[in-house]
C-alpha cells in the first residue's frame, strides 16, 4: 500500500501510539518497519498472535520483558574472538537472565493449555536459555569497574598481597607523619594517591626537609606531594602487583568471553524473538487500552463495523458510528453539511481496517466483521500542491486518476468530497460518472459529497447507498451519528433561518428552487425524519430491553442468595449434628477408657459410667438431625458395656477387657499412614476420616495424612473445620513440597 494513503489515514499516528507500548530497542525497530498485511491468511495469523498475547496477559499477568541491553557489537566481538570488557558481559548475562525470565512467564506451571497457543509457542521454546553462564558472569563481574576477587584463586592472592602491602605503607606513612621529626612539615596530616603511589602532603617550604619523590604540586603551589624514600621500594611492590593483578582479569575476561563463542548464534536468535515478542504483546497492551474487539473476517467482501469509533478520538467523547457495505449496495454517498463526521466517518472505516490489517484489535463492539481488500485507496483533505501549482480541484482529480490506473475489484476507495472544486454541474456529473465507473468495476467506495445530484443517483441505483450524519438544527451542532439509508440535507435554508436571516430573503430563495427540487427536498426530508424517529424508538426498545434484562438478573441473583442462604442453613445444621455426635462420641471413648483399666472392686463406678453413656445416647433426640446409624452405634457400646460389667460382677478372672485390647491391636497393625477421601462430599469424608482418627489414636499412629486433592478448596476447608473440634487431633497443617502440598493435610494427633 503506498505510504501516502496510509498517511491520509493516519496510520503513522497509530504506529506512534504503538510503539509506546514497547519495552525493546528490538521491538521499536520492528513497528518502525511494519506495515499493514493483504493477505487473509497473514491478517488472521497476526490477530491470532494478539489474541494469544491478550490471553496471556489475563492468565499470566504482565511479560517481564524490559529493556534489553543492544550486545549486537559484542556478539561480532565473540565470533571475531575478541575479549569482551566487563560491561559487555554484563550485558550479555542480563540478556540471557531476561530470555530465561520470559521463557519461564510462559512455561510456568498451571492449567493453562499451552498447545493452544499455536502462534506464540514456538516463539517461546525457541528462546535459548543458559543459566549457568549467566550466573557465572554475574558471580565474576560485581558490576563494570569491578571483578570478584573470587573469580581466581590467583586474583584472591594478588588482591590479598596487595591489601598487606598498602596497610604496610599506610603504617609508615602514618608514622611519618605523626612523628615528633616531621610533624610541623606535614601540610595535613593525611595519606593519599597520587600517579597510583602513596604520598603524603609537605609545605612547600619544607619540601627539601623530607627525602624522597614530588609526584603533584597544589594549584596554589604551597603543597607539594611527596612519596618518602622509605616506602618506595613497597609502592614499587604495589605497582607490580597491579600489573599482574591486570593480566589476570584479562585472563579471566579473556575466557569468559571464549566460552560464549558457541552460543552466538543462540544469542542472535534471542535477539529476534525478545523482538518479535515485544512487538507482539504491544499490540496486545495497545489493543486493552483501545478497548478493542477481534473483527471476524469474512470472504463475503463486506464491511459491518458496530458501535466503532476513531481510535486516536477520546474513547470516552468520541460518538460511535455503524458502517455497512458490501452486502446490498457496494457504494456508499455521505452527504450533509460540514463539521458533521463525513470525513471521520471515511477515516474510522479506513483505519480500523489498517490497524487489524497489522494485528491490532480493533475499537468497535463484537460482532463487527471485514472483508481483507487487496489494497485501500483514499482522497481526503485538499491535496493542493503549491509546488505543482495545482488546484484544488485538480489535485483531487491527480489522486483519482492514480486510483483508477491502481484499483481492482478487491480494493476499497475512500473518497472526500468527490467532484468539488469546480463547475456544480460538472462536478457532479463528473463524481456520478467516477463511482459508476468503480461499481462497474466491482470496486467497494464510500464517497462524501455536498452535490444533490449523487443524492438522487443513489436512490434510483441498484448497488448505491445514501447515507448521512445527522444534524442538530435545533442547537446548529452535529451530533456525528451516521444514519445510512438517509441522504444528508444541506439545511441552509433551515440553519439562515435559524440565525435570524431575513423571510423575504428566505422566501424567493424558496421560490427560485425547481419544483422537482423541492418534491425531492420534501421526500429527502420526510425520509430522514422517518429515520430518526425509527432510531429513536429503536433506542427506547433497546433501553426497555436492557431495564428487562436488569430486572431479569436481578430476580435471578435474588434466586440465587436465597438458595444460598437455604443451602448455608443446611449445612450449618448438618454441621451442629455432627458436633454434638462427636460430643457424644468422645464422652463414650472417655468411658470405655475408664472402663477398661477398672477391676472388680470398681462395680458401682462401672454402674455409674453405664449410667453416664445412658444420658449421653438420651441427649441424641432426633431433632438433632444425627443419622441413626450413629445412634445405633453408640447403644451397641452400651450394651457393651452392660455385658462388661456383667462380666465383671461373675468372674474375677475374666479377661473381657484384655479380649478388647488385643482386638484393638490387631487392627492398628493394619492401619495406613494415610487416608484418601478424594472425590467424597464433605460429610462422607469426614464420617470415614472420624472413625480413621480413632484407629490412629489406639495405635499410637502419629503424624498421618489426609488425602483430600485440590480441587475447588470446599473438601479441604470442611476437613479443617472438623479437625479443629476433634480431640485427637494437636494440629495440623497443609502438605509442603514433597508430600502433597495443598491437596494433603498432615495431621499430628495427641
Amino acid at each position: 500500500m503506498n505510504t501516502k494513503y496510509l498517511k491520509i489515514l493516519e496510520y503513522d499516528k497509530i504506529i506512534h501510539k504503538l510503539i509506546t507500548y514497547c519495552k525493546t530497542y528490538i521491538g521499536k525497530e520492528n513497528i518502525d518497519s511494519i506495515s499493514p498485511e493483504f493477505s487473509t491468511s497473514q491478517v488472521t495469523n497476526l490477530l491470532k498472535s494478539t489474541s494469544e498475547a491478550i490471553s496471556l496477559i489475563f492468565r499470566k499477568g504482565i511479560i517481564p520483558i524490559s529493556d534489553i541491553p543492544n550486545i549486537t557489537i559484542s556478539i561480532k566481538n565473540i565470533e571475531s574472538n575478541n575479549i569482551l570488557s566487563p560491561i559487555s558481559l554484563l550485558n550479555i548475562a542480563k540478556f540471557l537472565k531476561i530470555s530465561r525470565e520470559v521463557k519461564e512467564y510462559f512455561f510456568s506451571s498451571d492449567d493453562l493449555d499451552l498447545t493452544s497457543y499455536t502462534k506464540l509457542y514456538d516463539l517461546f521454546d525457541l528462546l535459548y536459555t543458559n543459566k549457568n553462564i549467566e550466573e557465572k558472569i554475574f558471580s565474576v563481574i560485581l558490576d563494570e569497574n569491578t571483578i570478584s576477587d573470587t573469580a581466581s584463586p590467583k586474583l584472591a592472592s594478588i588482591r590479598k598481597q596487595s591489601k598487606k602491602l598498602e596497610q604496610d605503607i599506610r603504617d609508615k606513612l602514618n608514622s611519618f607523619i605523626h612523628s615528633s621529626t616531621y610533624s610541623k612539615y606535614i601540610m595535613e596530616p593525611i595519606v593519599t594517591i597520587r600517579a597510583n603511589r602513596y604520598v603524603i602532603p609537605i609545605k612547600e617550604e619544607y619540601r627539601s626537609q623530607v627525602k624522597g619523590f614530588i609526584h603533584d604540586i597544589s594549584s596554589s603551589g604551597s603543597t607539594v606531594f611527596i612519596e618518602p624514600i622509605s616506602v618506595f621500594e613497597l609502592n614499587n611492590e604495589i605497582t607490580n602487583l597491579k600489573v599482574e593483578e591486570d593480566i589476570e582479569i584479562e585472563k579471566i575476561l579473556a575466557n569468559l568471553s571464549a566460552m560464549l563463542f558457541d552460543y552466538s548464534n543462540y544469542l542472535k536468535n534471542n535477539i529476534s524473538i525478545l523482538g518479535d515478542l515485544d512487538l507482539i504483546f504491544a499490540k496486545a497492551y495497545y489493543s486493552i487500552e483501545l478497548d478493542g474487539i477481534l473483527p471476524q473476517i469474512n470472504d463475503e467482501k463486506y464491511i459491518n463495523l458496530i458501535s466503532a469509533k476513531h481510535p486516536l478520538l477520546d474513547k470516552n467523547i468520541a460518538v460511535p458510528i455503524d458502517i455497512s457495505i458490501g452486502k446490498d449496495y457496494s457504494s456508499l454517498v455521505i452527504t450533509g453539511p460540514n463539521t458533521g463526521g463525513k470525513t471521520v466517518s471515511l477515516k474510522t472505516t479506513g483505519l480500523l481496517l489498517l490497524m487489524a490489517y497489522s494485528g491490532i484489535y480493533i475499537p468497535a463492539k463484537e460482532g463487527s466483521s471485514i472483508f481483507v481488500f487487496d489494497n485501500i485507496f483514499a482522497d481526503i483533505g485538499d491535496e493542493q500542491s503549491i509546488q505543482e501549482n495545482l488546484s484544488t480541484f485538480s489535485s483531487h482529480i491527480t489522486n483519482i486518476v492514480e486510483i483508477t490506473n491502481n484499483v481492482t475489484s478487491n480494493s476499497l476507495v475512500l473518497l472526500d468530497e468527490l467532484g468539488s472544486g469546480t463547475d456544480p454541474i460538472e462536478g457532479a456529473n463528473l463524481a456520478i460518472s467516477i463511482l459508476k465507473y468503480f461499481f462497474d468495476l466491482g470496486v467497494t467506495s464510500i464517497s462524501t459529497t455536498h452535490y444533490q445530484e449523487l443524492k438522487n443517483y443513489c436512490l434510483v441505483t441498484k448497488g448505491f447507498q445514501n447515507a448521512s450524519c445527522e444534524f442538530d438544527i435545533e442547537n446548529l451542532r452535529p451530533t456525528y451519528k451516521l444514519l445510512i439509508g438517509v441522504p444528508g440535507k444541506s439545511n441552509a435554508f433551515a440553519i439562515s433561518k435559524k440565525l435570524g436571516l431575513k423571510n423575504e430573503i428566505l422566501d424567493m430563495a424558496n421560490s427560485l428552487m425547481k419544483n422537482d427540487d423541492i418534491s425531492i427536498e420534501e421526500l429527502m426530508k420526510n425520509i430522514y425524519d422517518n429515520k430518526v424517529e425509527i432510531e429513536k424508538e429503536k433506542e427506547a426498545i433497546a433501553k426497555n430491553s436492557n431495564q428487562i434484562e436488569i430486572l431479569r438478573k436481578s430476580l435471578e441473583n435474588e434466586n440465587n442468595k436465597q438458595k444460598e442462604q437455604q443451602n448455608k442453613i443446611i449445612e450449618e445444621a448438618k454441621i451442629e449434628a455432627r458436633r454434638i455426635l462427636l460430643s457424644a462420641k468422645e464422652k463414650a471413648n472417655e468411658t470405655i477408657r475408664e472402663l477398661s483399666n477398672m477391676d472388680k472392686k470398681d462395680l458401682s463406678t462401672a454402674n455409674n459410667l453405664r449410667n453416664k453413656l445412658n444420658n449421653n445416647l438420651k441427649e441424641l433426640s432426633p431433632t438433632s438431625s444425627t443419622d441413626s446409624l450413629n445412634l445405633d452405634a453408640l447403644k451397641a457400646l452400651n450394651n457393651k458395656f452392660s455385658l462388661k460389667n456383667s462380666t465383671l460382677s461373675n468372674n474375677k478372672k475374666s479377661n473381657s477387657s484384655v479380649t478388647f485390647a488385643k482386638g484393638n491391636n490387631f487392627k492398628a497393625q493394619n492401619i495406613s499412614s494415610k487416608i484418601n477421601v478424594i472425590g467424597m462430599n464433605v460429610d462422607e469424608a469426614i464420617f470415614i476420616i472420624d472413625k480413621y482418627l480413632d484407629d490412629c489414636a489406639i495405635a499410637k499412629l502419629s503424624p498421618v495424612r489426609i488425602v483430600h486433592g485440590k480441587g475447588t478448596g470446599k473438601l479441604r476447608e470442611g476437613i479443617h473445620k472438623y479437625l479443629k473440634t476433634n480431640s485427637h487431633v494437636k494440629s495440623f497443617r497443609l502438605g509442603t513440597f514433597g508430600e502433597g502440598e495443598m491437596g494433603v493435610t498432615v495431621v499430628e494427633l495427641n
